[in-house]
């Protein structure tokens, strides 16, 4: 599960405020149509996590080959982190603020080095790293009975307070519909019923690829 900001969300998200945590669509269940990327796209996007982490451990430039044109749309996107099948950090933009490459780069490192859970990755862990990306669709409101465990995630908004899940939470965890309702309140630091008193219930999808299977 990953740390989630405490801000209210702004008008015009900037990279640095969604750290932490896709055009226009219709309010509706058919509005949740994930990107999809062909195997080359994911290993190179999988690639570039390694060389961001391994870089920074190292103080030295990253080295960039040739960005495929897709890569480079805004998107919304988590890096997740396992470390011998346990989560190592997790970080992401929950908002297409920078290219999709460009997201990959600043939420692996910052997963590895800045997730306040964890210590910072060693350079010895980096090499035993698995590296999961989430690249989120946009956000649109949901209601409860909308939701499908395992393919929506959610944000849930109540003042300056806001929890997010990813769509595999629910499923790593075995909870159903309420309990994922619950939960990601907490996530926010809200009352667990607050998705039944006001608060403001988002869901999106997420294509999920990557080194890590469960």
């Amino acid at each position: 599960m990953c740390p989630q900001p405490e801000p209210p969300k702004p008008e015009k998200p900037t990279r640095e405020n969604q750290l932490l945590t896709r055009e226009q669509i219709p309010q509706s269940q058919s509005h949740f149509i994930p990107a999809r990327y062909s195997d080359d796209e994911r290993a190179a996007l999988v690639r570039l996590a390694h060389e961001s982490i391994d870089s920074a451990l190292e103080e030295r430039e990253i080295k960039l080959q040739a960005i495929p044109e897709r890569l480079q749309e805004p998107r919304g996107a988590f890096t997740t982190l396992y470390l011998e099948g346990e989560v190592r950090g997790c970080v992401g933009y929950v908002y297409p603020v920078s290219p999709l490459f460009q997201t990959v780069i600043d939420t692996a490192r910052s997963a590895a080095l800045h997730d306040v859970r964890f210590l910072p990755v060693t350079k010895e862990q980096a090499a035993r790293l698995e590296i999961s990306i989430s690249v989120l669709s946009q956000l649109a409101t949901i209601t409860p009975e909308e939701i499908e465990l395992g393919k929506h995630g959610l944000m849930i908004s109540l003042g300056s307070r806001r929890g997010l899940l990813l769509p595999q939470v629910p499923v790593e965890h075995g909870w159903d519909v309420i309990t994922f309702l619950q939960q990601t309140c907490l996530k926010g630091g809200l009352p667990t019923d607050s998705w039944q008193h006001g608060a403001s219930i988002e869901g999106f999808t997420a294509e999920v690829f990557g080194e890590h299977s469960d």
